[in-house]
């Protein structure tokens, strides 16, 4: 496989991130339009009804504010997986959801926990640890950036704010990092030579061309241009040998 089948651009790095943010902002716009409240369907610690929240959670926000600090992340993130990652993208989302979704139905406190900043940490937890797990060098610069730009959430997977479902955030950190341990994905082979590349042509190769079909080396001489050729044939050469006289005394 090349390089360029791993990290290819397709539609879906537009589309996916497209169809996750107009979810979570339709909702939220229905819930404003009709003037109702989807909190119920959001994740309820250890209640059998609180399970429906694993799958509704992600698509309820508590205010624009809210909806609002998650949609850029959400898009973000999702179109580096979909790019770097194409071949897990999915299974990370979808089991993504449910397993942090279910971290936060056991350890969370008794409240309804809503927003898809769950999936947005097992995004941005996923993609910094199996970029140094693969030490592929676009996969650690990629991680590298996701730490430069949005770091400062790691400090929120900690009781810092009673406003904000930390837990939540925790459950997708976790649920990342064990993705990035479990989960194969194809890396490229770094071609080091040319003749590793496949364009390669052995018979323009000036090395190769030095040795026959059985591998034996031939000497080649270098190829003259025609008006070299024809000075060095009418060219003679005559050397004249000079003894050096001894010094007489």
């Amino acid at each position: 496989m090349t390089e360029i089948k791993h990290f290819q651009f397709s539609n879906r790095v537009i589309l996916v991130p497209l169809v996750l943010v107009l979810s979570i902002w339709i909702v939220f716009l229905i819930e404003v339009r009709l003037g109702i409240n989807f909190n119920d369907y959001g994740i309820f610690p250890r209640k059998l009804s609180g399970l429906k929240g694993v799958l509704f959670s992600p698509f309820i926000h508590s205010s624009i504010a809210h909806l609002y600090n998650n949609t850029i992340p959400l898009a973000i993130l999702t179109s580096s997986i979909i790019y770097f990652y194409r071949k897990s993208a999915f299974t990370i989302l979808f089991y993504g959801v449910l397993l942090s979704g279910i971290i936060t139905w056991c350890i969370g406190r008794e409240s309804y926990h809503i927003g898809v900043s769950g999936l947005i940490y097992v995004l941005a937890s996923f993609i910094f640890f199996k970029g140094i797990f693969t030490k592929y060098y676009r996969l650690v610069a990629l991680s590298l950036i996701v730490v430069f730009v949005y770091g400062s959430m790691l400090w929120y997977i900690f009781p810092v704010d009673n406003a904000i479902s930390w837990e939540g955030h925790l459950g997708g950190f976790l649920t990342g990092l064990f993705f990035a341990i479990v989960i194969k994905v194809p890396l490229p082979e770094i071609k080091k030579y040319d003749w590793q590349k496949e364009d390669f042509n052995e018979e323009e190769d000036e090395f190769l061309q030095h040795f026959d079909e059985q591998g034996n080396f031939i000497e080649k001489k270098p190829e003259l241009d025609e008006d070299t050729r024809d000075i060095s044939q009418g060219l003679k050469i005559t050397y004249h040998f000079k003894r050096k006289n001894e010094d007489r005394t």
